[in-house]
């Protein structure tokens, strides 16, 4: 999985970035494709696909809503070179949802589906770790539409890219496969203090081949 939690400090006065970042102030909007609308009655977050007990598992937004609420601390490491040091995220930690929808142990890998049929993929072992977190609020105030309301993932230790806005659900895969911008040339893995940003400097054994 590479180094990379131990490695971001917020408050840090000597903050390190990953290689070819630069310090942002303030959280530029980056997104392809229109802000969808937000329909409550209409929400639901599922998680599917290889799960282990072979069932759908889904969660209308006042359910998804009642699930524990945790606050996470950690950088934003954008691949347009941008990194927003110290914000604190506020959701539901992935943690949680394999906790609540365990995946079969065959699963290796999962992606993530938001709106429009955006896809990212990850290993297991990323998605599971303890910061990654279904983010619904950013310093304390709910996320704006832009920034991904009602739902967005936050995965620190990769480039945000790995973490889509507008989040509908997971699928669990027993094999990789690759998301929406890691099939248009960006890397599988996508490890921000490698400076893994395009899929040419991938290594054998970093994803599926293209």
């Amino acid at each position: 999985m590479g180094q990379p939690e131990s490695r971001e400090s917020p408050g840090s006065e000597q903050l390190e970035l990953p290689p070819g970042q630069r310090l942002q102030r303030g959280w530029p909007v980056t997104h392809y494709g229109p802000v969808p609308k937000f329909k409550p009655d209409r929400w639901e977050f599922r998680v599917f696909g290889a799960t282990a007990d072979g069932d759908k598992h889904c969660w209308n937004h006042e359910e998804f809503a009642a699930l524990p609420f945790e606050s996470v601390v950690a950088d934003l490491h954008c691949v347009t070179k941008f990194s927003m040091p110290g914000a604190e995220w506020g959701g539901v930690l992935a943690r949680t949802i394999l906790d609540l929808a365990p995946p079969s142990p065959q699963v290796t890998h999962v992606m993530v589906w938001a709106e429009y049929g955006f896809s990212s993929n990850m290993r297991l072992a990323d998605f599971a770790s303890e910061r990654t977190v279904f983010a619904t609020h950013q310093g304390g105030e709910l996320l704006t539409a832009e920034h991904g309301f009602p739902l967005r993932l936050v995965v620190p230790h990769l480039y945000a890219w790995k973490g889509p806005k507008w989040v509908r659900g997971v699928e669990y895969m027993t094999a990789d496969r690759r998301g929406f911008w890691e099939e248009r040339g960006y890397h599988n893995i996508g490890d921000p203090w490698r400076e893994q940003r395009y899929s040419y400097q991938e290594e054998p054994g970093d994803g599926p081949e293209l």
